[in-house]
């Protein structure tokens, strides 16, 4: 690197809160296959405490070297339904703790896979899944769990969607935090290395790094310097800014690729904010001239946004993948916050906003007593936008046990907290009933 090039950098990292948001290592568990649960659970043990020996001291020494934090370190590995639907239970919770276990041993902050993927219809591992996943992450700290209910070429499985609004509402039950550990996705991708929605998927290699980058900070700086100037001139700084982040996270994907000896798979370029102050993807959108987020034209600076963070990415790198655009979490950006307490920024205008942001309602309170219905129905509405539009989108809502409507929640560190928001009361329950399949789109017939 140059070194007007590095001294940006550094002033990227140490005043606009550009880190590597995550390093995660996808391991393959399918030679860990075995009708014995415990053989099964010994050998995925074994398999992720070999491959992911060195994961935290290499990421620890690429921080300590090059200056570059490295937010989280994390596992993913391949979807759990697949792996157990081979043993002789019925109960997926001991996959859950032996996972945990691997993680701790490993000093991971979360590892992603405790995942069924039902888009089309369900095998007998999806079903154990979907039914062990309450259990299983009040069980656990570290494990994330993810299904996918549809596909824009397979359509959506409105039995599983049924299914999994109970779901949700039970993991709230037995835990406040199992709701923030479960993702429910439309067109889930493979090389995803954020969580909760975290897998590795079969067509990966054995084992493959993937890196995470962010840096709302960065880009709201950099459109700070063109106030007032026309969209053109928007869209072209933001994607000049993307550019830059990526090459960091380049640097640190193939540094790690090299000292683990493990091959380099993708750059996630997703903006994806925190709680902190100046690290915020609504006060993105703010700069470009809304008064508050949520108010009309925040979906048209949405888009602006996402479109030109992907063009910035893919010119600084072959290998971006995952999700790459703008994550619009509420509970983990301070100026969703903001927006959702003064009462601009509600659930129908996110729904919005999800059809041309990167993944969804994503970290989302809502009153506990919600029924299991209408969240159903929220992950129809999302898998039925990703399906339609051919994007990934998801449902990650937090049903709030004993909270009311402007209550107070909080996650704590990048989960940060939020206010419970409002729900509309009209019934999805009929809706919801009917089950069945609903068709994919015609343009699902393109090969």
């Amino acid at each position: 690197m140059e070194t007007n090039q590095i001294s940006e950098t550094i002033r990227m990292i140490d005043d606009e809160h550009l880190d590597i948001r995550t390093i995660t290592l996808g391991i393959s568990l399918l030679d860990c296959i075995d009708t014995d649960v415990q053989r099964a659970c010994d050998k995925i043990y074994h398999k992720i405490t070999t491959t992911a020996a060195q994961l935290v001291p290499v990421a620890k020494a690429i921080e300590s070297e090059y200056g570059i934090p490295i937010i989280h370190k994390r596992i993913s590995v391949t979807p759990i339904s697949i792996i157990a639907a081979a043993s002789d239970t019925d109960n997926y919770v001991p996959y859950a703790e032996t996972l945990e276990r691997a993680a701790e041993a490993v000093d991971v902050n979360f590892i992603g896979g405790f995942t069924a993927l039902v888009q089309k219809g369900y095998q007998k591992g999806d079903r154990n899944l979907i039914a062990s996943i309450p259990e299983a992450l009040a069980k656990t700290e570290r494990v994330c769990a993810s299904v996918n209910v549809g596909s824009s070429k397979t359509g959506i499985n409105m039995d599983a969607v049924a299914e999994l609004g109970e779901t949700v509402k039970k993991a709230a039950e037995l835990s406040e935090m199992g709701p923030a550990k479960l993702v429910v996705f439309c067109n889930a991708v493979e090389d995803n290395p954020f969580m909760a929605g975290a897998f590795h998927g079969v067509g990966e290699a054995d084992c493959v790094i993937n890196v995470g980058v962010s840096g709302p900070g960065v880009v709201k700086r950099a459109l700070e310097k063109v106030k007032g100037e026309p969209f053109d001139v928007v869209a072209e700084t933001v994607k000049r800014t993307a550019f830059k982040i990526t090459r960091v996270g380049q640097l640190v994907g193939q540094i790690a690729s090299e000292r683990l000896g493990l091959p380099f798979g993708i750059v996630d370029l997703s903006l994806a904010p925190t709680p902190a102050v100046g690290d915020s993807v609504a006060r993105i959108l703010e700069e470009m001239g809304l008064e508050q987020v949520g108010t009309h034209g925040t979906t048209a600076a949405l888009a602006l946004l996402n479109d030109a963070v992907k063009k910035g990415g893919v010119m600084a790198c072959n290998q971006v993948g995952g999700l790459s655009g703008a994550f619009i979490p509420v509970s983990e950006d301070e100026g969703m916050i903001a927006g959702a307490q003064s009462g601009a920024l509600n659930l129908e205008k996110l729904e919005a906003m999800t059809a041309v942001c990167s993944v969804g309602l994503d970290m989302i309170p809502i009153p506990g007593e919600t029924p299991a219905a209408t969240i159903s129905a929220m992950i129809a509405d999302e898998a039925a936008i990703g399906m339609i539009n051919n994007k990934t989108t998801a449902v990650r809502v937090l049903p709030a046990t004993g909270k009311k409507v402007g209550d107070w929640v909080e996650y704590g560190g990048l989960l940060g907290g939020a206010p419970v928001m409002k729900v509309n009361p009209a019934a999805s329950t009929d809706f919801v009933a009917r089950g069945g399949h609903i068709p994919a789109p015609i343009h699902s017939f393109k090969n």
